[in-house]
């Protein structure tokens, strides 16, 4: 992509109504343009980033055996009521009416719309277990949206739910949604630690909040140190095997974690104080058994092996990937900027022509562009006619973990620089070396 023919609005200034470093970059990088309090459209930046993020989300959900559907962003208020939380939600919930009069609602999340797909089909304890998730826009009409998109009205979420035959097979089920964030968020560039988080009514330990450390975050976390070396499954993990998945599970929820609100000073007190870390974090993803909550009064149920009928035993998994990118923001930048993870970066590299219109320029960067894309990498060619500062500032700004720097005395010997942004090291390379070194994506 040629910069000169991309469409990205630059702020110099930082605007006033951002409160937190995410949002500031954001708007400053041309991610995002705010249309109304908690609301946001997605500029070509932005979205660039949000579809990697959920091609990761994709394709550790779907590794886990769960199944992408995509379910309306407008329910009936009917399913609701016969959840019974049609009058619970509060003023969260955007109620409408449609032409006919029919009470309708603007989805804040889909427990209601997921039970009745699985109570129209699902009969059997012989279609079990069953895994379904959509990527989808909600809306939650917040008394105070804030920090961007950190905690915006409009958001996308990616909801999964769960449908089991009893508690045993839920548990499963968990668990290896469990295992799937874990990956999920380390191939995001994060390092998440599961907290445990209450369950309210229904009691039980089967509630996580998958928390990563940041100065910026928005409450007070403590947890063992063990947690920063602990290793993330690779992508062989079996998910088939229960044993194995719930290992892994028992292994990232032995050593002490807990938000503020779930801090046991006993327990806190028994750790060594050199084990011990206090800081900041930031929920990127909440993982929940609720058993027969939904299927109970829904009439979800199946025959099981014993000919009788089992209200299936339920479970919700949320990830905002919306919210995912202001969190990695919050986790990654400095004072110039944003520093993508590589996985989630808009442009793998940019390649900065210092003289626009030297023709020995032009042609060193057509040939590197060219040698970029060939190599199936992700290109920002910045070809336009801005001073040299003004380049190296929009470069850092937005993040892009390679910068190859091509000037007039360079190549006159024949040579570019390769600036890598997460360190800021400078590497003095031939061109010729450089075109060698492209190979395929990986």
């Amino acid at each position: 992509m040629r910069l000169s023919r991309y469409f990205l609005p630059i702020l110099k200034e930082t605007p006033r109504e951002a409160d937190i470093v995410s949002h500031r970059l954001m708007l400053r990088a041309g991610m995002i343009r705010q249309q109304a309090a908690g609301s946001f459209s997605w500029l070509p930046l932005g979205k660039r980033v949000l579809d990697k993020v959920c091609a990761i989300v994709r394709e550790e959900q779907d590794r886990a055996g769960a199944l992408e559907i995509l379910m309306p962003t407008i329910q009936s208020a009917d399913l609701w009521r016969e959840s019974g939380r049609y009058d619970d939600y509060g003023k969260e919930m955007l109620r409408i009416k449609d032409r006919h009069e029919r009470d309708m609602l603007y989805g804040p999340t889909n427990e209601e719309m997921v039970t009745e797909i699985f109570r129209s089909y699902v009969k059997s304890y012989r279609d079990l277990p069953l895994n379904l998730y959509h990527i989808q826009w909600k809306f939650r009409d917040e008394v105070r949206p804030r920090f961007g998109v950190m905690r915006s009205r409009e958001f996308l979420m990616k909801d999964a739910y769960s449908f089991d035959l009893d508690y045993e097979g839920a548990r499963a089920a968990y668990n290896r949604m469990f295992v799937s964030y874990l990956r999920t968020f380390e191939r995001v560039g994060l390092k998440s630690i599961p907290m445990r988080a209450d369950t309210g009514p229904i009691g039980g330990d089967l509630s996580h909040e998958f928390i990563i450390l940041a100065d910026t975050g928005e409450s007070a976390v403590f947890c063992h140190r063990d947690f920063l070396d602990l290793k993330v499954p690779d992508a062989g993990v079996n998910y088939a095997d229960d044993a194995e998945i719930a290992g892994i599970v028992k292994a990232w929820t032995t050593p002490y974690a807990a938000t503020d609100e779930m801090h046991n000073e006993a327990a806190w007190a028994k750790i060594g104080e050199g084990d011990r870390v206090a800081a900041r974090g930031i929920e990127v993803g909440h993982i929940f058994h609720f058993g027969e909550k939904y299927s109970k009064p829904m009439g979800a149920s199946v025959t099981g092996p014993d000919g009788k009928e089992h209200f299936a035993s339920m479970g919700s998994y949320g990830i905002g990937p919306s919210r995912l990118i202001a969190a990695i923001i919050e986790a990654s930048h400095d004072d110039a900027g944003i520093i993508w993870p590589e996985s989630v970066a808009p442009f793998d590299v940019v390649i900065i022509n210092m003289k626009a219109g030297d023709p020995d320029c032009d042609r060193v960067c057509e040939t590197l562009y060219k040698a970029h894309e060939a190599a199936g990498l992700d290109v920002l060619y910045d070809d336009t006619d801005q001073r040299a500062g003004a380049k190296f500032a929009t470069a850092d700004l937005i993040g892009v973990p390679w910068q190859v720097i091509v000037g007039p005395r360079g190549v006159a010997a024949g040579e570019v620089e390769v600036k890598r942004r997460a360190t800021g090291e400078r590497d003095i390379k031939k061109i010729e070396t450089l075109l060698a070194s492209l190979g395929p994506k990986t």
